[in-house]
């Protein structure tokens, strides 16, 4: 496969071959075997930290202690699986972002990629030149230019210092979405358009500090010519996550696998969760019995995101991803993005990747078509 054709992404000193990174997936969804896998095929594996130590006997009683615990595991799990680079997803909204945001910095990971609110308050071991350590980059998602924004414009004025990257995700992505329900279809905030907003945005940024802050394009990206469109529109590289899960690496169970391959676009639908976002599902039994009012009983040991109301949640969505990511989808369900629909068999992420090149390279051969 000629591999020239595709541009580099470059993340300060890092330099993926392939410029894909895995987008982070709670709960359980993607671990070790995940991030391995597509860190040695070139691309940018990531750990999802969003209640990572589910798993572990003492989840219930230490919360903290345990996904501080499970994190650590996994990220030298991974180390030991490959060579290539790798990244922890950390969710700002969790109750515990910084201890595990500290936990990513201590293992001295490759990237900490920031979601799911504003990383404003940063610990001084993450920035440059407060640390011993070798700096871990730092990679932040948007879903507007305005939050973009808002970030750079406070790294900026508190660190002297900028993130060292930017996904931009749009509203056709899996799971929690930075979008109100009404802006979700409308067309002034699909991703070409964000994204091409928040390039803009950049710009002053990158002539101050004198260097080029990367770009990835996210939500909704499925094909290799669709890596080929965004990289034409500016983009440095890209973050997939749906596709990633029916592979034989994924660390969700073959039931969850199993409800994307069988679901259809008519059973993907935007759900109200009890964090107070909307966010896309496969719709099943479970959320079926939600909508028509049923509740099920919560006793809420930890709070794990501090957005969520759980005395007046009707059910824990930490209990139902976990569940989901066993395979218990009758107590659970699983996110997925806008184009799960169009998954139809199991693959290894090699077979992936190998899928993604040939359909990156037939796109730059045939002209796209707006």
């Amino acid at each position: 496969m000629d591999l020239k054709k595709i541009p580099e992404l470059k993340i300060g000193d890092l330099n993926p071959k392939i410029p894909i990174i895995q987008g982070g997936m709670g709960v359980g969804i993607s671990l070790s075997n995940l991030a391995s896998a597509v860190a040695n095929e070139g691309g940018i594996g990531v750990i999802s930290a969003a209640l990572i130590g589910m798993l572990e006997s003492d989840f219930h009683k230490n919360f903290q202690e345990a996904n501080e615990r499970a994190l650590r595991k996994e990220i030298k799990k991974t180390r030991a699986m490959t060579g290539g680079i790798i990244g922890v997803n950390l969710m700002v909204a969790l109750s515990d972002y910084y201890n595990l945001l500290q936990v990513a910095i201590d293992e001295e990971v490759d990237i900490v990629i920031l979601g799911a609110g504003l990383p404003l308050n940063v610990p001084d071991t993450l920035l440059p030149n407060k640390s011993k350590k070798s700096r871990v980059k730092v990679i932040v998602i948007v879903s507007s230019a305005r939050a973009a924004k808002l970030i750079f414009q406070y790294w900026a004025k508190h660190y002297n210092h900028i993130p060292d990257a930017v996904v931009v995700e749009g509203p056709l992505a899996g799971g929690h979405l930075g979008f109100k329900k009404e802006q979700i279809d409308d067309p002034n905030f699909t991703l070409d358009t964000i994204l091409e907003e928040t390039i803009s945005i950049l710009k002053p940024y990158q002539e101050d500090f004198e260097r080029h802050i990367p770009v990835i394009a996210a939500g909704g990206v499925y094909t290799g010519a669709d890596i080929y469109k965004y990289i034409q529109l500016g983009a440095d590289g890209v973050q997939m996550a749906t596709r990633f899960v029916a592979t034989y690496e994924c660390d969700a169970s073959p039931v969850f696998k199993e409800a994307y391959i069988k679901c259809k676009k008519e059973d993907l639908s935007i759900i109200d969760s009890p964090v107070g976002l909307p966010g896309r599902a496969i719709i099943n039994s479970f959320l079926e019995k939600i909508s028509e009012g049923a509740r099920k009983p919560i006793r809420c040991p930890w709070k794990c995101l501090k957005t969520c109301d759980f005395l007046k949640s009707p059910y824990c969505i930490g209990a139902a991803l976990t569940n989901a990511k066993r395979g218990i989808l009758n107590k659970g369900f699983a996110f997925a993005g806008a184009n799960a629909y169009r998954i139809n068999a199991i693959n290894s992420v090699k077979e992936l990747f190998r899928t993604l090149l040939s359909e990156y390279n037939r796109a730059v051969t045939i002209p796209i078509i707006q």
